[in-house]
């Protein structure tokens, strides 16, 4: 089986540098879809069993009130499962452009309805849970505040605690380094994959591991790569593995 993990950045592209990111920030508005033609059509190449896609529009004036999500889905023929990052009743739900914005689990099996939860503390708050074939996955997109990510952890490990096998996987904004979640793995007994620590971002100039994929010991992995291509301003993070 194949997973694919990607922030997408709503499709508006790759920027070259971090000038470049802040002056061309009209792309957050309204982008091109050329963008996100260019995602689909690599994601469809590397032909995923499971996608989790992070930054994600789901119909804002940004991408022309195009879902990308059903856009994708349709693309790829595979089943999906979505929702805006925003907890019910805050104001982020009402604004225009952000009220679409969204994380969303791909799968070519067809799978149960999933569940979205939510954390306690945060901006960006859902964590999408579905089960493939026994095994429970999780996608998250943490905080960028080093002191709600230790909040959100704890109440991920809450949320995950005794669901084996567990794939928790996500960008986990993790500016300060990889030792900021090695209390969660420890706690629910997970591994990171990637071996080598290769890092995940900036695309431009990966210097950084932030995006994970983090499995439990019954998770048997075969391969692990972090390609490097420029359609967002992460990398895409892939593991073909085995329960």
């Amino acid at each position: 089986m194949r997973i694919l993990v990607y922030n997408i950045a709503y499709g508006t592209g790759a920027p070259k540098s971090y000038y470049h990111n802040i002056s061309t920030a009209t792309r957050y508005v309204r982008t091109p879809r050329t963008h996100f033609d260019k995602i689909m059509d690599f994601i469809q190449e590397k032909d995923p069993d499971v996608l989790g896609l992070i930054e994600i529009d789901t119909g804002s004036y940004r991408t022309n009130f195009t879902n990308q999500v059903e856009l994708i889905a349709a693309h790829l023929k595979h089943h999906h499962q979505s929702s805006v990052k925003y907890k019910h009743g805050i104001l982020a739900r009402a604004l225009p452009i952000i009220r679409k914005q969204a994380n969303a689990v791909l799968t070519k099996k067809k799978l149960p309805k999933g569940n979205f939860h939510y954390f306690p503390a945060g901006f960006k708050r859902l964590i999408i849970e579905v089960d493939i074939d026994g095994m429970r996955f999780f996608l998250v997109h943490l905080s960028i505040q080093k002191r709600v990510r230790k909040v959100q952890l704890s109440h991920l490990a809450k949320l995950a605690r005794g669901r084996t096998p567990v794939i928790i996987a996500g960008d986990f904004n993790t500016f300060s380094g990889s030792h900021e979640i090695k209390e969660f793995q420890e706690e629910l007994g997970l591994f990171n994959p990637n071996a080598e620590a290769l890092p995940t971002f900036p695309s431009w100039k990966p210097k950084k591991q932030i995006d994970f994929i983090l499995c439990s010991k019954h998770v048997k992995v075969k391969n692990f790569e972090v390609p490097k291509v420029k359609f967002s301003d992460h990398l895409p993070i892939i593991m073909d593995f085995e329960v």
